[in-house]
């Protein structure tokens, strides 16, 4: 299996940078341990994909999280990228599809029109920063895009796509993400808007066997640009076994021995990747003795 990675790119004349990436395995990952059914793995992919486009605009050591909140079944939408590749995420409802609308997953009536998103960015700053905008299309591309030209204040165009097999199976997932560079001018970006029209959907040309590469020579035409970086990205979650006692000893020594007398042991399950933590009767008997010492 090919791996997942993005490119990021510049075309210095016209000022434009491009981050453009493909997902397919992050977005396979995500569906298969949410066991998300077909529209839901669609939406879970391509907020993964959001995700990763974000987190590629981070600085080193910076985290971004996406919560996408509709009226609609699936109800919320959250991942969480970093500056290295790394990405997670959920889907509240993984089991709430739609139907699909033109042989295509419905992503749009699955989250819902009426919603918010939220992104909030770790800066290593004192405070982290929040923004929250209305949802624009409720199909993550549009949401995505809004936000970057309203919050942001970045002239923005943004594609995202999945595509499924006839199993309902993510089959390719990919994304692009074009702006314009300081001082901004949004009609820099009409050119490579019109090209877009004319191409296919970034996921159609992933599943036909195009790689990034190609995709973004054939976006900028004549237009010169540089790859200043390739980066692998990968479905990868920041629980642990450490973190898992961590949120057991908030719990607080009362409830930790109620919870030992009771039930003899504790599980904890991360809801970015359903891995589960099983603390027994030792484990938390240590526990308790730590927060007795």
């Amino acid at each position: 299996m090919e791996e997942d990675y993005l490119i990021r790119a510049l075309a210095k004349e016209t000022g434009v940078r491009a981050l453009i990436c493909v997902t397919t395995q992050t977005a396979r990952e995500g569906a298969q341990r949410h066991g998300a059914a077909a529209t839901p793995a669609a939406a879970l992919g391509r907020a993964l994909t959001a995700g990763a486009l974000m987190g590629a605009l981070l600085k080193i050591q910076q985290r971004v999280a996406l919560k996408f909140e509709g009226n609609g079944p699936l109800r919320k939408l959250v991942v969480e990228s970093n500056s290295y590749g790394k990405v997670r995420g959920y889907v509240l409802e993984p089991t709430a599809d739609v139907p699909l609308r033109r042989d295509e997953p419905d992503v749009a009536q699955a989250l819902g029109a009426a919603g918010l998103l939220t992104v909030v960015k770790d800066l290593r700053l004192k405070e982290l920063a929040e923004s929250v905008v209305p949802l624009a299309t409720s199909d993550i591309a549009g949401d995505l895009e809004a936000y970057l030209v309203q919050s942001e204040q970045v002239p923005s165009l943004v594609q995202i796509g999945v595509r499924l097999n006839p199993a309902g199976e993510i089959a390719a997932a990919g994304g692009l993400l074009l702006q314009s560079m300081p001082p901004h001018e949004a009609d820099s970006l009409t050119p490579f808007r019109e090209q877009l029209q004319e191409l296919p959907p970034i996921d159609n040309m992933l599943l036909t066997g195009q790689r990034p590469e190609s995709i973004l020579q054939e976006i900028f035409g004549s237009t010169p640009y540089t790859i200043l970086e390739k980066r692998p990205l990968i479905f990868r979650c920041a629980c642990s076994w450490e973190r898992g006692e961590k949120a057991l000893v908030s719990l607080g020594r009362a409830e930790l021995a109620e919870l030992l007398e009771e039930e003899g042991e504790a599980v904890v399950e991360c809801h970015f990747c359903h891995e589960q933590y099983i603390y027994d009767q030792a484990a938390l008997t240590a526990l308790l003795q730590r927060l007795a010492s």
